[in-house]
C-alpha cells in the first residue's frame, strides 16, 4: 500500500529562532491521519531542527544537496553532511533549483545516484510551465523530465524514491490545479513508471502534489485515487494550516 505523505518546504524562510517557534508550534499540534510528515527547514537549522524533533513524528529532511561526495565545491552541501546531522531524506530537482540555478535533468540524475549510494530517500520534483500547459505539452514535458533523471535506474530502488509533481504556474501564484488536473496528471505519471518498471513499481509509487494546497484544498485534492499527498510551501509555515493538511486524509 501507498504512504501518504505530506512535507513541508520551507524554502529560504526562518533563522534559528523562527524555526525554533514554528518547530514547538508544530509539535503541539494533533495528528488524526496517518500521513507521513516531513519539515525541510534551512540547512543551516537542520541539525537543531532534528534534535528538537527527535522523539516526535516529524521527519526532517533537506531541501537540496550536491552531487559530488566533496571536494572544492564552495557554498554546497553532501548527502554525507546532510547524514552526520540526522538528515535522510532530500528534496531533488525543485522547480526553483531548475529554474534560479539551472539544475539540468543530467546534473539531478547524478545528485539521485548520489543519494541513493548514500541510502537517502529522495523526494523528486517535476512539472511544467505554464506555457507548457496552454500549449498542451505538460504531458512531454513531465515524462521527459521523469524519463531523462530517473530511468537508469534499476526497478529495486524506486522504494527509496518519492515522486513530486509540481506545476510550476501554481506555485507561489495562488493558482492551483484543480483536483481533476492533478489526478489526470498523476495517473500520467503512473502510467509513464508503469511503461518501463511495470505494475508492481507503478503502483507502489508514492506521488505528492506541489501546487498551492491549502487547508481549504487540500481534502478534496488528497481524495483523488493517485494522489498520495502534498509538497506544501507557503502553508507549511503556518503550524495550524500545515497540519490542517495533514489531517486532511
Amino acid at each position: 500500500m501507498r504512504k501518504n505523505i505530506v512535507a513541508g518546504n520551507w524554502k529560504m524562510n526562518n533563522d534559528l529562532p523562527q524555526t525554533e517557534a514554528l518547530i514547538s508550534d508544530l509539535l503541539k499540534q494533533e495528528q488524526t491521519s496517518n500521513a507521513e510528515v516531513m519539515i525541510a527547514p534551512t540547512s543551516v537549522n537542520l541539525f537543531q531542527a532534528f534534535e528538537t524533533t527527535r522523539l516526535s513524528n516529524i521527519e526532517v529532511i533537506a531541501q537540496n544537496m550536491h552531487f559530488a561526495e566533496n571536494g572544492a565545491y564552495t557554498g554546497e552541501v553532501s548527502a554525507s553532511m546532510l547524514k552526520s546531522v540526522g538528515v535522510n531524506t532530500v528534496i531533488l530537482g525543485h522547480s526553483e533549483r531548475r529554474a534560479y540555478f539551472n539544475e539540468t535533468d543530467e546534473m539531478l540524475a547524478k545528485k539521485v545516484d548520489t543519494a541513493l549510494a548514500n541510502n537517502m530517500r529522495v523526494i523528486f520534483c517535476f512539472g511544467e510551465e505554464l506555457e507548457d500547459r496552454k500549449s498542451g505539452n505538460e504531458e512531454e514535458i513531465v515524462e521527459n523530465q521523469i524519463k531523462k533523471a530517473l530511468f537508469h535506474l534499476d526497478a529495486s530502488v524506486f522504494n527509496s524514491i518519492v515522486l513530486a509533481y509540481e506545476p510550476v504556474w501554481a506555485i507561489g501564484t495562488g493558482e492551483t490545479a484543480s483536483p481533476e488536473q492533478a489526478q489526470d496528471m498523476h495517473a500520467f505519471i503512473r502510467k509513464t513508471l508503469e511503461s518501463k518498471y511495470g505494475n508492481t513499481v507503478a503502483d507502489a509509487m508514492t506521488i505528492l502534489y506541489g501546487g498551492s494546497v491549502k487547508p481549504t484544498n487540500a481534502k478534496e485534492i488528497f481524495s483523488k485515487p493517485d494522489v498520495d499527498g502534498g509538497l506544501i510551501g507557503g502553508a507549511s509555515l503556518k503550524a495550524e494550516d500545515f497540519f490542517a493538511i495533514v489531517n486532511a486524509f
